[in-house]
């Protein structure tokens, strides 16, 4: 097993048994449910903005174990960002998962979501890792719902 694969697997673990920022914000200012309907996961992204700041986010939910440590991972990464570096950072993570982007050798925003690169290597698995990505987007552009499909 490659050093990039064991670190893929202990940090999907990781966030998937432990999630952080796993609980319904209660003072949010966007707030969007996000479901994939091949598998039956879904979440809600909790946000408050302020300005441009997104200075708190949170999800609550249930999914597999990838959808779930992403869900961790992203809140965790976006907090205390701009809605225009979120959007930025939500462009390579999405490229990168459908395998249009390699983090490894182009300049990037993606940091510790890089470990996610992994997930291209199984197609049937890029939704489980996009959908609080997409659900967060949706949040931020004012939808109340969105969906994989």
């Amino acid at each position: 097993m490659s050093y990039q694969s064991d670190l893929y697997q202990k940090v999907i673990l990781d966030h998937s048994q432990s999630p952080r920022n796993f609980y319904p914000l209660e003072d949010s200012s966007h707030k969007c449910i996000g479901h994939n309907p091949l598998c039956g996961d879904q979440f809600v992204v909790y946000m408050k903005v302020n300005g441009e700041l997104i200075e708190d986010v949170s999800f609550a939910g249930s999914g597999c174990a990838i959808s779930k440590s992403s869900a961790s991972l992203m809140t965790s990464f976006i907090k205390r960002k701009t809605v225009e570096e979120v959007r930025q950072i939500f462009d390579e993570f999405h490229k990168m998962i459908l395998g249009e982007f390699d983090p490894n050798y182009r300049e990037n925003n993606l940091g510790k979501l890089k470990v996610f690169l992994g997930v291209r290597e199984f197609p049937s698995r890029t939704k489980c890792a996009t959908l609080a990505w997409h659900t967060m987007i949706g949040a931020l552009d004012g939808n109340k719902e969105t969906s994989t499909e």
